[in-house]
C-alpha cells in the first residue's frame, strides 16, 4: 500500500534552491521520496494551486532553468489534484472562518486536500501545517 506524501512549495522551492536554508535536508528527502515513488511505497501529492505558487517563485527568484526543472522534471512524479470550483470555496470558507492574515489561500487548499484525501504528513517546510495537525514528513 503507497503512503500518500503532501509535498507544499516550501519544499519544492527549497530542494531547487541551493542556497536556501532548507536544501540539504529538502534534497536528501526529495532523493528518499523519488525511490519511495518509483518502488511504489509513497505517493507524491500537489495541488494545482501549489504548482502555481512554486512556478512563479521559482522563474522570479531563480530564473527560467529553475522554472523549467521544477516543470518538467521535480514534478513528473506528482498526482496533482485539480482546484475546481468545490475545493476552492472549501479552502476559501475555510480561510475566511479562520480569520488569520497569515495563512494563505493555497495552505488552506493544501489543508483541504489533505483532510479529504485522509494525508496526515506533509514534505513542508512550513509551520502552518504543523499547527493544522498534520505531520512533517521525515522518512
Amino acid at each position: 500500500m503507497t503512503a500518500p506524501v503532501f509535498v507544499d512549495t516550501s519544499a519544492l522551492y527549497a530542494v531547487l534552491d541551493a542556497d536556501d536554508e532548507q536544501h540539504g535536508v529538502a534534497d536528501h528527502r526529495w532523493e528518499l521520496l523519488l525511490s519511495g515513488v518509483e518502488q511504489d511505497e509513497y505517493e507524491a501529492v500537489t495541488h494545482s494551486s501549489v504548482v502555481v505558487e512554486a512556478t512563479t517563485l521559482v522563474q522570479h527568484r531563480l530564473g527560467m532553468r529553475a522554472c523549467k526543472a521544477l516543470l518538467d522534471d521535480l514534478l513528473g512524479p506528482f498526482t496533482v489534484v485539480w482546484v475546481d470550483v468545490s475545493l476552492h470555496s472549501l479552502a476559501a470558507s475555510a480561510l475566511l472562518a479562520a480569520g488569520r492574515r497569515q495563512v494563505s489561500l493555497v495552505d488552506w487548499t493544501s489543508f483541504t486536500v489533505m483532510r479529504q484525501r485522509g494525508i496526515d504528513v506533509a514534505f513542508a517546510f512550513d509551520e502552518d501545517f504543523i499547527k493544522q495537525g498534520f505531520a512533517q514528513w521525515e522518512p
